[in-house]
């Protein structure tokens, strides 16, 4: 893979990362009952039900590709401005404000809390068209597809562990204090909106 398309690989899957999201909210509820440490057997298999959503979109890209090379451009900009809608509802939607949750799964087993984590990513449809949405933008046609796969994988993978367990499970009480404020709620939707239209917008121009 291109090193100027990595950098922007790591800065996109970075932006992901940080945007708040069932995975999130999950990471944050187990780091207030079950403690920071424990936290990471949730992040874990969150990680599992990513890496099962890359491997469907990317056999479904690879057949794209061999049958029809034209088809996977008209993916890769329809992705982009996908990406760019994502942003303008993201810049748009209200608060959700919701009640904290104390308490209740501070004896929970670790394959428990691994299980739920799988579940909140896995049965997400979303997660499925925004990944076909997102992949396309980091693959080369003239490259080796399984190795740029591969290198996807790793690096999205890496970035959400260490976004989930140091941010969002290390600043657990007073991210979550903020982000059931209205006002903060705001900020956040609408900081994360401008960076997504900027992401879909440079993507589209750079690859």
């Amino acid at each position: 893979m291109q090193f100027s398309l990595w950098l922007a690989l790591v800065g996109a899957g970075t932006l992901i990362s940080f945007t708040p999201g069932a995975g999130a909210i999950n990471t944050m509820s187990n780091a207030l009952n079950s403690g920071f440490r424990r936290s990471i057997w949730g992040i874990l298999g969150q990680q599992a039900a990513l890496l099962i959503h890359i491997v469907i979109v990317a056999l479904g890209v690879g057949l794209l590709v061999a049958s029809s090379p034209i088809a996977f451009n008209v993916i890769r900009y329809a992705g982009a401005a996908y990406l760019v809608y994502l942003g303008i509802r993201q810049f748009l939607a209200k608060p959700e404000l919701d009640a904290e949750r104390t308490g209740s799964l501070r004896s929970e087993p670790r394959w428990s809390m691994f299980r739920r984590g799988l579940w909140v990513n896995i049965l997400n449809p979303k997660a499925i068209v925004f990944f076909l949405a997102f992949l396309p933008q980091f693959i080369r046609l003239d490259r080796p597809m399984l190795t740029q796969y591969l290198i996807v994988a790793v690096t999205v993978v890496v970035i959400d562990v260490l976004v989930m367990w140091f941010f969002f499970a290390g600043t657990a009480r007073s991210f979550r204090r903020f982000t059931r404020d209205a006002a903060g709620q705001r900020v956040l939707n609408r900081i994360f909106g401008v960076l997504f239209v900027g992401v879909g917008v440079l993507l589209a121009l750079i690859h």
